[in-house]
């Protein structure tokens, strides 16, 4: 799905704005480990690199891998362009420590619904062992997921739309859930594109996604030995409430 995604991901996503409003939040955390400013960051399942090059520009030593070799070359343009130094690597959960040759990290990201897309318990053992291990000991672990709780209460299965458009090109983005047998969710997205005042031309890609409630993720953190596990119900810090909050927002440290 998202090698097909690469090429349009940074238009799916209003960047400026996005980042305005999870940076601040982001950038705390890791301060917290980290007071001198110097802390060496991993972002996991990076899409195109911009949080981690976001980063580098405040001055932390960013590392970044996303499993799609195409969102890695788009990755790398991002910094090329933003003039940013991020040491990017094309890997999954489960392979980080060794790509990055068992080098420990003060802070690991796991942003933008990613974890979801881990799809069996023991896939979630082994992601969560993969993370601790590229973390130094009481390093910070913040992750960012859908606040599945709610989604599976309400059914909910459409969210908002997204847009963007050049001098010569418009584009629409539609996202929804199947809800599929044996408590899965395939996760949905049309691409829409035309010409100015041309015809619209539409892509759909899909991939399977395990809606992971407070409960699973609290429990699969505490056995895999993660310790001052957090709850938020958004990027800003907000308090998470199961009923009415968009993001389940955790934060954790290493043993």
């Amino acid at each position: 799905m998202y090698d097909s995604l690469a090429r349009d991901y940074d238009r799916f996503n209003n960047w400026a704005n996005r980042l305005t409003a999870e940076l601040p939040f982001i950038e705390s955390e890791i301060r917290k480990v980290s007071p001198d400013g110097q802390a060496a960051v991993l972002d996991t399942a990076c899409g195109t690199g911009m949080h981690a090059i976001a980063l580098a520009r405040l001055g932390f030593s960013c590392s970044a891998a996303d499993l799609s070799p195409k969102m890695m070359r788009q990755a790398r343009k991002n910094a090329k362009a933003a003039q940013q130094e991020v040491d990017f690597r094309t890997a999954g959960f489960g392979e980080l420590a060794a790509a990055f040759s068992s080098r420990t990290f003060d802070a690991l990201l796991c942003l933008g619904n990613s974890l979801p897309h881990v799809l069996t318990s023991q896939h979630l053992t082994n992601t969560l062992a993969d993370f601790a291990a590229c973390l130094r000991p009481k390093g910070l672990l913040l992750i960012q997921s859908r606040n599945f709780d709610a989604v599976l209460a309400k059914r909910e299965r459409f969210m908002n739309p997204e847009s963007f458009s050049d001098q010569e090109h418009e584009w629409l983005f539609q996202r929804f859930y199947d809800f599929e047998s044996e408590g899965l969710i395939r996760f949905n997205m049309v691409s829409l594109k035309r010409r100015r005042a041309g015809d619209w031309h539409a892509r759909v890609a899909s991939t399977l996604l395990n809606p992971q409630t407070q409960a699973l993720v609290h429990e699969a953190l505490a056995q895999a030995g993660f310790s001052e596990i957090r709850f938020f119900g958004s990027m800003a810090g907000d308090a998470f409430d199961p009923q009415t909050s968009g993001n389940l927002v955790i934060t954790a440290r290493r043993a």
